[in-house]
């Protein structure tokens, strides 16, 4: 077993637990929705749901590819602890653990919106923090990326941070719909994108 196999098997199973959460809030939603008592599920809890399903994605990939920058130490172990640990308290708190009490979610992402979207931007944050240590102590070695993929990974990384910041204080459920649904679509278009070069 190598170093980043013992690191990726932690950070694997927190970062599984942590999407299983938002599929499980994802699935008593559904349930809900066909029983027999109404509930409102709205757009705002399943569209922060969909968005976080996709940056945790992200994250693994991320990860997977500074595989052999990544030493299983005590200090890296810790450091994925903390960042996947953020990612699973968030995604904790998308869905509602009793959601028959709530019978609009869009009073529960009102009510939890700064903590789940906080937490993500700060695992974001931690996470290109963590990709320059390692790039300045432990350079991948590869073919620097070109202006073109620097200046897109970096227009899609400026309005990752700006929208995520932008929902921490606008209140208008309209503009919050609006922002969860240009998230997910930086998310996709930059993958695909800097897939394709």
């Amino acid at each position: 077993m190598s170093g980043f196999d013992l690191v990726f098997a932690a950070f694997g199973l927190l970062l599984g637990l942590a999407i299983s959460e938002v599929l499980g809030g994802f699935s008593r939603a559904l349930k809900l929705k066909r029983g027999a008592k109404p509930v409102r599920i709205g757009w705002l809890t399943p569209l922060l749901g969909l968005f976080v399903l996709l940056d945790l994605t992200s994250f693994w990939l991320t990860a997977f590819e500074a595989r052999a920058q990544m030493d299983a130490n005590y200090l890296t172990l810790t450091a994925v602890l903390a960042l996947v640990g953020v990612y699973y308290l968030a995604a904790t708190l998308i869905f509602p653990d009793e959601p028959e009490e709530w019978p609009d979610f869009d009073d529960w992402y009102d009510r939890h919106k700064r903590l789940v979207i906080g937490g993500v931007l700060t695992a974001n944050i931690g996470i290109i923090v963590g990709q320059n240590v390692l790039e300045l102590y432990r350079p991948s070695g590869g073919p620097e990326p070109s202006d073109t993929v620097t200046a897109w990974a970096l227009l899609a990384l400026v309005g990752l941070i700006g929208l995520l910041v932008a929902l921490l204080f606008v209140r208008s459920r309209r503009w919050n719909i609006a922002m969860l649904i240009a998230l997910p679509m930086i998310l996709v278009t930059a993958s695909v994108y800097l897939d394709m070069v």
